[in-house]
């Protein structure tokens, strides 16, 4: 019987190649095609024989009842909120960020508050356990009930938590430095990831225990391996934040039992991570005095309303071609405000430079903030200051016109309960009655501008100045009327 050739594995996209090449045909990697052995035997499929020995399947009807999944909850507010209330036993989650960024000194966190109420295990294949009990002490939970072991074979591992005693979580640190004793591959490859991962997921299952595991991610930000890896857990978590800011946030892009896009607001101390309970308040620059170009956006992340600050800078620019730089925000949404504000409200940016900020390191996604970005952007073109304690919520569409938005009674709460007075709003054009009022804005003390027009942005800069001492100016030359 001949011998069954090696195959070559795109370590981005996962696809198989009978020869090596420098670049993915199917994804277009550069230098991502790695040579893998093959298995010794191949999976033989499900014969007759197979097929008549098979377990037949019962079948049960959509209606029932069936109760929630038991959650244990551990006792970290942010985390469990992400999680959606707690950890589910029998579950696969997976937390990925980037190096350095707190993913370790986190689960060490959890592991310890869940490990005070039920057994808990933390499994290390990048750090050997004496720098594992160092990172506690230094976190402050060194006497926690944590059983703590080095391995990277996930046979030993699945051979020590396949038991009656079995731990209610696992925490595996983490998911690229697994291999599975079957195959010829390194450590760290698309099939060592997926079959370290079948393994782990399968004992959960099996077993009813609460398995995590560490994912490195690419320099895209997305978590190394195949996206497969995804597909396969029930909780994928990110945890992101700037490494010149002390705020961490964990984020929640799948769930299969809770909410998603939920975010949990963490701040990064001596003593590990702490958790912040009211991220609205930190995420708002202090100034003494007045400052152009800056506005609070009041947005939603999940279930949660966080208001925080937009910065813009508009300044001309000696270069033919202005730069256009932006943090915490879509860089193809910032061109779409721009132009916008060029073609229907008559402001000329194509001169100058323009650099979009968003305070605190937090990234914004939501369609709601490009009225705050164009209130910003106006209010530094023409340097003058948004009026004090006003937020700002608002989509805009590619007419100029400022489309309503969902959830305006829980921003306006949340901005009433921060001692903001005034809130720029859409306009609704649905209904009679606009939506702050149905909000109940005037039960919280907030006095509401609708704005239904980008010009309308423009003429509300206008009433903040004198007459005559600002002039909104068309392409071309000619003032722009109001």
């Amino acid at each position: 019987m001949a011998r069954a050739a090696a195959r070559h594995v795109c370590q981005s996209c996962g696809a198989a190649f009978p020869k090596w090449s420098g670049r993915c045909e199917a994804c277009g990697a550069w230098n991502s095609i790695v040579e893998e052995a093959p298995r010794e035997a191949a999976p033989k499929g499900l014969g007759g024989a197979a097929k008549a020995g098979g377990r037949k399947l019962e079948f049960v009807g959509l209606t029932g009842e069936t109760g929630g999944p038991p959650r244990l909850v551990t006792g970290m507010a942010e985390f469990d909120r992400v999680c959606g209330g707690g950890l589910v036993a029998g579950s696969a989650l997976l937390l990925g960020g980037d190096p350095g960024i707190g993913k370790s000194t986190l689960l060490l966190q959890a592991a310890a508050r869940i490990a005070r109420q039920a057994p808990c295990v933390y499994i290390s294949g990048e750090e050997a356990i004496d720098q594992v009990r160092m990172r506690a002490e230094r976190l402050g939970v060194a006497d926690a009930p944590v059983q703590l072991a080095s391995a990277t074979s996930v046979r030993d591992i699945v051979a020590s938590l396949d038991s009656a005693d079995r731990p209610a979580v696992a925490v595996v640190d983490s998911i690229q430095t697994m291999y599975v004793d079957t195959l010829d591959s390194a450590p760290g490859t698309v099939a060592q990831v997926r079959a370290s991962a079948q393994e782990l997921i399968r004992l959960a299952k099996r077993r009813g225990l609460a398995v995590i595991l560490v994912g490195h991610v690419t320099k895209e930000g997305l978590i190394a391996g195949p996206r497969v890896l995804e597909h396969m857990v029930d909780t994928v978590l990110y945890f992101e934040g700037e490494r010149g800011h002390q705020f961490r946030i964990l984020r929640a892009v799948k769930n299969r039992f809770g909410p998603t896009d939920e975010i949990g607001v963490f701040e990064m101390g001596e003593s590990g991570l702490g958790e912040v309970s009211n991220p609205s308040a930190l995420f708002l620059g202090e100034h003494s005095t007045e400052v152009a170009g800056a506005a609070v956006f009041a947005g939603i992340e999940g279930t949660r309303p966080l208001l925080v600050e937009i910065q813009a800078l508009v300044a001309p620019s000696p270069l033919g071609t202005p730069r256009r730089a932006v943090v915490g925000w879509d860089a193809a949404r910032l061109a779409q405000v721009l132009a916008v504000l060029e073609a229907r409200g008559g402001l000329a940016f194509a001169g100058n430079e323009v650099y979009l900020n968003v305070a605190g390191g937090l990234r914004i996604a939501e369609p709601a903030a490009d009225l705050a970005v164009a209130a910003a952007l106006v209010s530094s073109l023409t340097e003058r200051p948004m009026p004090q304690a006003t937020v700002v919520f608002g989509e805009i569409g590619l007419s100029g016109e400022i489309r309503p938005v969902g959830h305006v009674a829980t921003r306006l709460k949340e901005a009433a309960k921060l001692g903001f007075a005034e809130a720029w709003v859409p306009r609704s054009r649905a209904s009679g009655r606009s939506q702050a009022k149905s909000a109940g804005a005037g039960e919280l003390g907030i006095k509401v501008r609708e704005l239904e027009h980008v010009r309308d942005l423009v003429i509300a800069f206008q009433d903040q100045v004198r007459t005559g001492q600002f002039v909104p100016v068309r392409r071309g030359g000619a003032p722009a009327g109001p």
